[in-house]
């Protein structure tokens, strides 16, 4: 089935709702036509709810309503319908200290947490790094046909990355437009993965 995406931390809460669930013609300003939601568009599918931590807790409760009800209502309309969708949720939040702080609902949590699988920093599996970084160089037509030299995936993985795999997808387009072939060096990364690459200092 289809896999439809969602950054729930980028988009305002009513205009969250109107991209979860749909809405009606002339349902607010603007809405100069009917919308279906990204509920309906993974129909039979899959729908991914990056950084759903971020939630404020009233969609909290209207995300909750359509994963107990399977189905949804758009906004401005009287009408529900039934869905058929497989939610995967993702956050960098701990969601479990945040239930017991009161900032996010615990049937919600409970609900998103039927199966949870961590995925560890990069800074927790350096060995993974260069792997990651040659997939990062693949998926891209314009740098799929580089390569790293063996100094540069080394300072790559020196380096803690405390941005994540985002923090290494700009070092890695940065290098792309310094590098004159194919091949990325270390010449062609910041300095400052380069000195924890002489130092051996970061993990």
């Amino acid at each position: 089935g289809p896999f439809v995406a969602i950054n729930c931390a980028a988009i305002a809460e009513p205009l969250l709702e109107s991209e979860l669930f749909g809405h009606e013609r002339g349902a607010f300003t603007g809405a100069e036509r009917a919308r279906r939601g990204l509920f309906v568009e993974a129909e039979g599918g899959t729908l991914f709810l990056d950084e759903v931590g971020e939630m404020s807790p009233a969609m909290q409760v209207k995300l909750l309503r359509v994963l107990e009800d399977r189905e949804v209502r758009a906004v401005g309309g009287n009408r529900s319908r039934k869905v058929d969708v497989r939610v995967v949720a993702a956050t960098h939040r701990d969601l479990s200290a945040m239930v017991a702080a009161g900032r996010f609902r615990e049937d919600l949590y409970y609900r998103l947490a039927a199966i949870t699988v961590r995925v560890p920093a990069l800074r927790e599996r350096p060995e993974d790094v260069p792997t990651i970084a040659r997939a990062l160089l693949a998926r891209d037509p314009a740098t799929q046909h580089h390569r790293f030299d063996v100094p540069a995936l080394a300072a790559l993985a020196a380096h803690p990355w405390p941005g994540n795999v985002r923090e290494l997808a700009n070092v890695i387009e940065r290098a792309y437009i310094l590098a004159d072939g194919p091949t990325i060096e270390v010449e062609h990364l910041p300095a400052e993965l380069t000195t924890e690459a002489e130092t051996g200092t970061a993990l």
